[in-house]
């Protein structure tokens, strides 16, 4: 039948929430990935994206964490909004992301017993609080995420294993904030890795980002080794 799109309305704290169930309906359950974006919210380029991975044989669910309506643009001088204020709430975060991974998992194409979550700088936070807070995943995928501990404390162990794909100059997270990581997820005894790319900074996926004074930019190396090492952790996690 091919891939198809389906926009999904869900409930949860300061709804309604409106994502995006992307899967071949054709078959049985299958893994389940839950993609979660960049500051600007669902769109487009998540969709895409989506499409490429339900492609190889998995069930996607592109959540929303702001909520209905709220999308900012790139040109928005407020565009940050709406992630600053999941910033300052994280266990409103932490909730959204559970009710996030709900849908996923109601999808009909999903196996809720196998399911995965991507996240994409602001997202890649929070597939990093989704390991901490021991949400249902089996692993999580951080790419030129943002590393800084929630206030409350992490589950111990943290029970996904997590990979985290990071631009070594990203001015986000400097080495010191990367080493935090790496000695947050060891005294938690979580299964982690870290790949840092040399001569990369933030956003490496994102073709649209070309500021490379400042350090933010797609690097075409950077996104093609991180997406390989990607699909190699999720073959390993539902093998």
């Amino acid at each position: 039948m091919g891939i198809e799109r389906r926009v999904t309305i869900y409930d949860g704290p300061g709804g309604p929430f409106e994502g995006m169930a992307i899967a071949d309906p054709a078959g049985g359950p299958r893994p389940g990935l839950l993609l979660i974006s960049n500051v600007l919210g669902t769109k487009e380029a998540d969709f895409e994206r989506g499409e490429k991975i339900a492609a190889l044989g998995y069930a996607v669910f592109v959540a929303d964490v702001f909520g209905q309506g709220k999308r900012p643009t790139r040109d928005d001088p407020d565009r940050a909004r709406y992630m600053t204020e999941l910033n300052n709430d994280r266990t409103l975060l932490k909730a959204r992301l559970g009710v996030s991974l709900d849908a996923l998992k109601a999808m009909p194409e999903t196996d809720p017993s196998k399911c995965a979550a991507f996240g994409f700088c602001f997202g890649g936070k929070c597939v990093l609080d989704m390991a901490r807070a021991g949400l249902d995943v089996k692993g999580v995928v951080s790419f030129h995420g943002v590393y800084d501990a929630p206030p409350y404390p992490n589950i111990t162990p943290i029970g996904p294993k997590v990979l985290v794909c990071h631009g070594w100059d990203d001015p986000l997270c400097p080495p010191d904030a990367t080493a935090a990581l790496a000695k947050e997820l060891t005294e938690g005894k979580a299964d982690w890795q870290i790949h840092a790319y040399g001569h990369t900074g933030h956003a490496f996926t994102d073709e649209s980002v070309n500021m490379p004074g400042q350090h933010f930019g797609y690097s075409p190396d950077a996104d093609r080794r991180s997406w390989k090492a990607s699909m190699d952790f999720l073959e390993e996690i539902f093998a």
